[in-house]
């Protein structure tokens, strides 16, 4: 039984955004780092790497659909990939990388102080890019739900960058926002575990990490890419506009 788990999803290899949350005392003590998820894909993703794997057994690690459709892509099971950054930094990673995502599970399972039994995934438990949302109605949930074990009381995902807690047929579902690609707010977006539930978020120097991201990736539209995603341009009404078609609610009765 772990006393307090951190969770840092969808960090879309922002170095500066994940070593500001890394420094957070609570993250520092915690028992675990678990990420839910789109490690990678953004545009310092061997440097997000290299850092989380030198944490060691620490960090206890998911893949997300952004880190699969890198390495299909590297491994030539696909020719393109909808994320505009997604090809170039797919490219920038080593062979011992792509070792790394190819041996991340899609789910585990651990036991929290005060939560029990939680199971940890990217998008839903059975689809690493299904899209569940705060106000997702609940036979989706219980559709999504569907053939979990019964005693697993909590569910932690991420996929859609947006920080919320909500009870889905007794099942608490907690959703800690995005590292690297906040959307609606800035900063880095994270959750603390046991034996409550805290959303967190780290804020940090904005220019500063801009400068940095113009300076150490090569990514010809950087300059665009940090500007968008740093400062939260998309609010979190455009993206519950955009992801809610995906959760099937214009099929339902």
């Amino acid at each position: 039984m772990l006393n307090r788990v951190a969770v840092l999803s969808d960090i879309h290899g922002v170095l500066p955004a994940l070593e500001a949350v890394l420094a957070e005392p609570d993250v520092g003590t915690a028992d675990h780092i678990v990420l839910t998820g789109d490690i990678t894909a953004g545009p310092q993703p061997a440097q997000v790497l290299d850092l989380l794997t030198s944490l060691g057994d620490r960090v206890i690690w998911i893949s997300g659909n952004a880190d699969r459709e890198l390495l299909e892509y590297r491994r030539g099971q696909r020719e393109t990939i909808p994320d505009p950054i997604a090809p170039w930094a797919a490219e920038q990673l080593r062979e011992d990388h792509l070792d790394l995502l190819s041996s991340l599970p899609r789910s585990l399972s651990l036991s929290v102080n005060g939560l029990g039994k939680v199971l940890f995934c990217h998008a839903t438990p059975r689809d690493d890019e299904e899209v569940v949302l705060v106000d997702s109605r609940l036979d989706r949930w219980e559709e999504v739900f569907n053939g979990l074990d019964a005693d697993i009381r909590t569910v932690v995902c991420g996929h859609t960058h947006m920080p919320f807690v909500r009870l889905a047929h007794g099942r608490l579902v907690i959703n800690p926002g995005s590292i690297g690609m906040p959307y609606g707010r800035t900063g880095a977006h994270w959750a603390l575990l046991g034996p409550g539930v805290e959303l967190r978020a780290t804020h940090f120097d904005l220019q500063a990490a801009a400068t940095q991201l113009n300076q150490d990736s090569s990514y010809p539209d950087i300059n665009e890419w940090a500007d968008y995603f740093l400062h939260a341009r998309a609010t979190d009404a455009d993206a519950l506009t955009a992801f809610a078609p995906r959760d099937g609610r214009d099929h339902s009765p």
